[in-house]
């Protein structure tokens, strides 16, 4: 697959994935986040990070798919199937990995905290996250999400009490901010998921599924921001005007 520089780096990261999420990896890679700062193109995120344009866009080039290939088209789903994909997938996996996670974080930051006291911070920073997303997700599934699949399928269409709908998005934008900043703040705290090398089971485990949460919620966002937000947006534009 061959792509011109000139007109790709105009591209913003999160349309770049959005065609095609095997690109998700590779700006994994190179520490490039495509959920919540996804709305920044190319071109800038490289001068941000004093990275080679050419370097990403030939890591892409070599992906074993064309963008828009036989991936898993997200971006052609109907708003009420993606909503129930979020839901039965990403929301479960949160709800099904925040106790494992606050027990395993908890119990490595009392046992080893006293000679690495960044588990202990480690564990608070979890328990913040934890306690922020499953407020989110209740709001999402019990108000947001309801109101878009209205849209969505046509059915009992009425304006809302909190207005627009970009006013509700507008605030689960910035807490998916926040959740992502502090996963961020994990990452560097645990050398990017790297326990020490004597670590026992619990430790190596905590790290690894601390590892793979953050995963999991980067594509989480994505969906959410970068292309069910923005449809929902369009749609309600498009019944009220």
């Amino acid at each position: 697959m061959k792509i011109e520089q000139e007109e790709f780096v105009k591209r913003t990261i999160a349309e770049i994935v959005t065609e095609d999420f095997k690109t998700a990896g590779v700006f994994k890679k190179y520490g490039i986040d495509f959920c919540c700062g996804g709305k920044k193109s190319l071109k800038d995120v490289c001068e941000h990070k004093k990275l080679d344009p050419q370097e990403i866009i030939d890591a892409l080039s070599k992906i074993n798919s064309k963008l828009g290939g036989d991936t898993e088209h997200y971006n052609k789903w109907p708003l009420d199937q993606l909503i129930d994909h979020i839901v039965n997938t990403h929301h479960k996996y949160v709800e099904e990995q925040v106790p494992i996670l606050r027990a395993f974080t908890g119990k490595v930051g009392k046992v080893h905290g006293d000679a690495h006291p960044e588990t202990k911070t480690i564990a608070i920073l979890f328990e913040q996250i934890a306690q922020e997303l499953e407020h989110h997700m209740h709001k999402e599934e019990q108000i947001l999400f309801p109101y878009v699949k209205s849209l969505a399928l046509g059915e009992n269409v009425q304006s809302m009490p909190f207005g627009s709908v970009k006013n509700p998005i507008s605030m689960m934008e910035q807490e998916h901010e926040g959740a992502g900043l502090l996963m961020e703040k994990i990452a560097e705290l645990s050398s990017q998921y790297t326990p020490p090398s004597y670590a026992c089971n619990t430790y190596k485990a905590a790290y690894h599924l601390l590892n793979e949460f953050e995963k999991d919620l980067h594509v989480h966002i994505h969906l959410e921001n970068n292309i069910l937000f923005p449809k929902a947006i369009q749609l309600e534009h498009k019944i009220f005007g």
